[in-house]
């Protein structure tokens, strides 16, 4: 990697247990060391949802070591975009920050058929947003 300063996302939904959980994965495992990713939750759960997890694993990324963090201004403030998931007016707002609110159904009490819909949603919004702030390099 070069020099250049590495565009930093943050996750957050209310537990961090579901939709940050996956949409982080997904950041980290399709653009690598391009982006520095994070997620938290407002309220963070103490374990990400197994059908979560299951979910995942069924596209070949294994998130079972995860754990739900908290969100704090300093991981704001760290960030270039901020992707809130449902966490409404509990998510900090810092000037010079680009704000993004991804509608998506909570995963939370569903089962892995529940889940998959949500986690194919999130793939393709993360593809989206790879395509925008950290293409691949041109050969």
């Amino acid at each position: 990697m070069s020099d250049a300063v590495l565009p930093s996302v943050l996750f957050v939904c209310v537990h961090n247990a579901g939709r940050s959980q996956m949409a982080a994965a997904f950041l980290t495992h399709l653009a690598g060391d391009r982006v520095q990713v994070r997620s938290a939750g407002s309220a963070p759960a103490d374990s990400v949802n197994s059908a979560v997890v299951q979910a995942l694993t069924e596209v070949g990324i294994d998130i079972s070591a995860e754990v739900p963090k908290v969100l704090t201004a300093e991981a704001v403030q760290a960030s270039d975009v901020v992707i809130t998931m449902g966490c409404g007016d509990t998510c900090p707002v810092f000037p010079g920050k680009r704000y993004l609110d991804w509608q998506l159904p909570d995963p939370a009490g569903q089962g892995v058929e529940a889940v998959r819909p949500i986690r194919d949603e999130i793939a393709h919004r993360v593809q989206g947003l790879i395509d925008e702030i950290a293409p691949e390099p041109r050969a």
